[in-house]
Protein backbone atom coordinates (compact mmCIF):
# COMPACT_ATOMS: atom_id res chain seq x y z
CA UNK A 1 0.00 0.00 0.00
CA UNK A 2 2.44 2.41 0.99
CA UNK A 3 4.31 1.30 -2.32
CA UNK A 4 1.22 2.41 -3.96
CA UNK A 5 1.21 5.71 -2.32
CA UNK A 6 4.40 6.96 -3.10
CA UNK A 7 4.19 5.84 -6.94
CA UNK A 8 0.73 8.17 -6.96
CA UNK A 9 2.83 10.94 -5.40
CA UNK A 10 5.77 10.42 -7.76
CA UNK A 11 2.84 10.84 -10.65
CA UNK A 12 1.52 13.73 -9.36
CA UNK A 13 4.96 15.78 -9.41
CA UNK A 14 6.36 14.57 -12.52
CA UNK A 15 2.88 16.14 -13.80
CA UNK A 16 3.51 19.02 -12.07
CA UNK A 17 6.96 19.17 -13.70
CA UNK A 18 5.55 18.29 -16.84
CA UNK A 19 2.82 21.72 -16.79
CA UNK A 20 5.40 24.04 -15.54
CA UNK A 21 7.67 23.34 -18.23
CA UNK A 22 4.60 24.15 -20.86
CA UNK A 23 3.57 27.19 -19.24
CA UNK A 24 7.63 28.31 -19.11
CA UNK A 25 7.38 27.44 -22.99
CA UNK A 26 4.50 29.44 -23.54
CA UNK A 27 6.00 32.31 -21.61
CA UNK A 28 9.02 32.04 -23.92
CA UNK A 29 6.01 32.80 -27.17
CA UNK A 30 5.22 36.13 -25.51
CA UNK A 31 9.05 37.48 -24.87
CA UNK A 32 9.29 39.08 -28.30
CA UNK A 33 9.42 43.29 -27.94
CA UNK A 34 7.16 44.88 -30.41
CA UNK A 35 10.40 45.50 -32.98
CA UNK A 36 11.47 41.47 -32.63
CA UNK A 37 7.65 40.85 -34.04
CA UNK A 38 7.93 43.92 -36.04
CA UNK A 39 10.75 42.39 -37.93
CA UNK A 40 9.64 38.97 -38.44
CA UNK A 41 6.37 39.81 -39.77
CA UNK A 42 8.08 42.34 -42.39
CA UNK A 43 10.49 39.63 -43.53
CA UNK A 44 8.11 37.37 -44.21
CA UNK A 45 6.42 39.65 -46.22
CA UNK A 46 9.61 41.09 -47.97
CA UNK A 47 10.62 37.57 -48.48
CA UNK A 48 7.37 36.66 -50.23
CA UNK A 49 7.94 40.30 -52.06
CA UNK A 50 11.25 39.02 -53.75
CA UNK A 51 9.74 35.37 -54.77
CA UNK A 52 6.64 36.45 -56.37
CA UNK A 53 8.56 38.98 -58.27
CA UNK A 54 10.65 36.28 -59.97
CA UNK A 55 8.28 34.06 -59.91
CA UNK A 56 6.50 37.40 -62.27
CA UNK A 57 9.64 37.88 -64.34
CA UNK A 58 10.22 34.29 -65.24
CA UNK A 59 6.99 33.88 -66.44
CA UNK A 60 7.47 37.52 -68.62
CA UNK A 61 11.35 36.66 -69.49
CA UNK A 62 11.76 32.87 -69.07
CA UNK A 63 15.38 33.44 -67.46
CA UNK A 64 16.39 30.87 -65.81
CA UNK A 65 17.72 32.46 -63.16
CA UNK A 66 14.47 34.15 -61.70
CA UNK A 67 13.12 30.51 -61.00
CA UNK A 68 15.80 29.35 -59.41
CA UNK A 69 16.33 32.34 -57.42
CA UNK A 70 12.66 32.09 -56.73
CA UNK A 71 12.78 28.54 -55.48
CA UNK A 72 15.62 29.94 -53.05
CA UNK A 73 13.18 32.48 -51.69
CA UNK A 74 10.50 29.96 -50.84
CA UNK A 75 13.20 28.42 -48.18
CA UNK A 76 13.73 32.22 -46.80
CA UNK A 77 10.03 32.46 -46.24
CA UNK A 78 10.26 28.84 -44.79
CA UNK A 79 12.97 29.94 -42.61
CA UNK A 80 10.65 33.38 -41.18
CA UNK A 81 7.71 31.19 -41.07
CA UNK A 82 9.50 28.74 -38.16
CA UNK A 83 10.02 31.79 -36.82
CA UNK A 84 6.20 32.47 -36.36
CA UNK A 85 5.54 29.56 -35.50
CA UNK A 86 8.02 29.23 -32.68
CA UNK A 87 6.71 32.69 -31.43
CA UNK A 88 2.88 31.80 -32.08
CA UNK A 89 2.71 35.55 -34.21
CA UNK A 90 -0.29 35.35 -36.91
CA UNK A 91 1.61 34.90 -40.45
CA UNK A 92 0.50 38.01 -42.64
CA UNK A 93 0.98 35.78 -46.00
CA UNK A 94 -1.23 35.59 -48.53
CA UNK A 95 -1.29 32.59 -50.47
CA UNK A 96 -1.84 34.10 -53.78
CA UNK A 97 1.29 35.38 -55.78
CA UNK A 98 1.39 39.36 -56.00
CA UNK A 99 -0.82 39.87 -52.74
CA UNK A 100 0.51 41.26 -49.79
CA UNK A 101 -1.10 42.71 -46.43
CA UNK A 102 1.67 45.05 -45.85
CA UNK A 103 0.33 48.16 -48.19
CA UNK A 104 4.17 49.58 -48.44
CA UNK A 105 5.58 46.13 -49.77
CA UNK A 106 1.68 45.94 -52.06
CA UNK A 107 3.22 49.28 -54.05
CA UNK A 108 7.03 47.73 -53.99
CA UNK A 109 5.54 44.75 -55.62
CA UNK A 110 3.81 46.57 -58.20
CA UNK A 111 6.74 49.28 -58.82
CA UNK A 112 9.10 46.41 -58.99
CA UNK A 113 6.89 44.10 -61.36
CA UNK A 114 6.30 47.52 -63.74
CA UNK A 115 10.08 48.53 -64.29
CA UNK A 116 10.87 44.64 -64.19
CA UNK A 117 8.64 44.21 -67.24
CA UNK A 118 10.23 46.63 -69.37
CA UNK A 119 12.36 45.32 -70.44
CA UNK A 120 15.52 41.83 -69.70
CA UNK A 121 18.16 44.08 -68.38
CA UNK A 122 16.00 45.91 -66.21
CA UNK A 123 14.11 42.47 -64.66
CA UNK A 124 17.92 41.77 -63.76
CA UNK A 125 18.09 45.18 -62.32
CA UNK A 126 14.90 44.45 -60.55
CA UNK A 127 16.59 41.30 -58.71
CA UNK A 128 19.72 42.97 -58.10
CA UNK A 129 18.02 45.55 -56.00
CA UNK A 130 15.24 43.42 -54.27
CA UNK A 131 18.73 41.60 -52.88
CA UNK A 132 20.71 45.03 -51.84
CA UNK A 133 17.11 45.62 -49.64
CA UNK A 134 16.80 42.74 -48.44
CA UNK A 135 20.10 42.49 -47.10
CA UNK A 136 19.76 46.74 -45.59
CA UNK A 137 16.29 45.25 -43.72
CA UNK A 138 18.53 42.13 -42.25
CA UNK A 139 21.14 44.21 -40.92
CA UNK A 140 18.55 46.58 -39.60
CA UNK A 141 16.40 44.43 -37.95
CA UNK A 142 19.65 42.12 -36.58
CA UNK A 143 20.37 45.37 -34.84
CA UNK A 144 17.02 45.71 -33.23
CA UNK A 145 16.85 41.85 -31.12
CA UNK A 146 19.88 40.18 -29.17
CA UNK A 147 17.60 36.52 -29.68
CA UNK A 148 20.24 34.13 -30.92
CA UNK A 149 17.49 32.54 -32.75
CA UNK A 150 16.20 35.47 -34.69
CA UNK A 151 19.48 36.60 -35.81
CA UNK A 152 20.95 33.16 -36.73
CA UNK A 153 17.54 33.31 -39.37
CA UNK A 154 18.65 37.05 -40.36
CA UNK A 155 22.22 36.07 -40.70
CA UNK A 156 21.16 33.07 -43.26
CA UNK A 157 19.06 35.19 -45.43
CA UNK A 158 21.85 37.85 -45.59
CA UNK A 159 23.81 34.61 -46.79
CA UNK A 160 21.69 33.98 -49.53
CA UNK A 161 20.80 37.58 -50.48
CA UNK A 162 24.66 38.25 -51.24
CA UNK A 163 24.85 35.50 -53.29
CA UNK A 164 21.45 36.39 -55.24
CA UNK A 165 23.40 39.79 -55.65
CA UNK A 166 26.33 38.33 -57.08
CA UNK A 167 24.09 36.45 -59.46
CA UNK A 168 22.01 39.50 -60.73
CA UNK A 169 24.85 41.66 -61.26
CA UNK A 170 27.20 38.64 -63.00
CA UNK A 171 24.36 38.71 -65.62
CA UNK A 172 24.26 41.78 -65.88
CA UNK A 173 27.57 42.17 -66.83
CA UNK A 174 26.72 39.53 -69.43
CA UNK A 175 24.37 42.03 -70.82
CA UNK A 176 26.81 45.09 -70.75
CA UNK A 177 24.99 46.31 -67.86
CA UNK A 178 27.13 47.76 -64.89
CA UNK A 179 24.81 47.68 -61.60
CA UNK A 180 25.22 51.08 -59.29
CA UNK A 181 24.00 50.09 -55.89
CA UNK A 182 20.81 51.78 -55.00
CA UNK A 183 20.60 50.69 -51.14
CA UNK A 184 23.85 49.75 -50.12
CA UNK A 185 26.96 51.97 -49.62
CA UNK A 186 29.52 51.44 -52.52
CA UNK A 187 32.06 50.21 -50.23
CA UNK A 188 29.88 47.62 -48.44
CA UNK A 189 28.39 47.06 -52.37
CA UNK A 190 31.61 46.21 -53.48
CA UNK A 191 33.12 44.35 -50.76
CA UNK A 192 29.99 41.90 -51.48
CA UNK A 193 30.32 41.57 -55.12
CA UNK A 194 34.15 40.97 -54.86
CA UNK A 195 33.87 37.81 -52.60
CA UNK A 196 33.12 34.07 -53.86
CA UNK A 197 29.84 33.04 -53.16
CA UNK A 198 29.12 31.88 -49.87
CA UNK A 199 27.64 28.67 -48.69
CA UNK A 200 25.12 26.97 -45.98
CA UNK A 201 22.85 29.42 -47.36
Amino acid sequence: MKQFVIFIVIGILLVSVGVGCIQDQKTSTTSLTEEEKQGILWMREEEKLARDVYLTLYEKWHLPIFNNIAESEQTHMDAVKSLIDKYALEDPVIDEVGKFNNPELQELYNQLVEKGSKSVEDALIVGAMIEELDIVDLQKWISKTDKQDIIGVYENLMKGSRNHLRSFVSNLKNYGVTYEPQYLSKEEYEKIINSPMESGT
